[in-house]
């Protein structure tokens, strides 16, 4: 039979390094022009984004970020992981979005800067984690069943 263990040191054995070595190191990624390149995805909505250093300029689509989206709160969206990591006039970025609406497009956008961060300055992984801009929102439109108006909405019921 196997040997008792009395004591929590023996059942552990060298418990810290192993810890230690199992953690996952994140390192810079940048490519030959030194941009970190990231892809975001919100609803049908699929961003490709490229984060270099800079002034702050973001273009999407090849037009400049409030052109593209009108609307002040998705180009609030589209600054929330550079202002949670108060980076804001410190990055260019570039980003080309295809499918999905405004809306779902600004979420791509916002997924994909902060994954291209991630991959640019790794010491921001954590900020960004505890926002919540690095998890995919994988909610999408539920599809259409048949004998129904739309996903679960039915035609009006008549007796006669």
């Amino acid at each position: 039979m196997a040997e008792e263990i009395k004591s929590l040191e023996e059942l552990g054995g060298n418990s810290e390094e192993a810890v230690v070595s199992d953690a996952p190191v994140y390192v810079q990624k940048l490519d030959a022009q030194g941009r970190a390149y990231a892809t975001g995805k919100r609803k049908d909505a699929v961003a490709r984004v490229w984060v270099k250093p800079g002034s702050g300029k973001i273009i999407i689509n090849k037009k400049i970020d409030t052109e593209y989206f009108a609307r002040p709160v998705l180009q609030m969206i589209i600054r929330q992981p550079l202002k949670a990591a108060d980076r804001e006039t410190q990055f260019d970025i570039v980003a080309t979005v295809h499918g999905g609406g405004l809306s779902g497009q600004a979420g791509a956008i916002r997924h994909g800067i902060s994954k291209a961060l991630t991959n640019y300055e790794p010491a921001l992984r954590p900020v960004l984690k505890k926002g919540g801009f690095l998890t995919r929102d994988s909610r999408v439109v539920e599809r259409k069943k048949y004998g129904r108006a739309k996903a679960r909405r039915s035609f009006q019921f008549s007796k006669r």
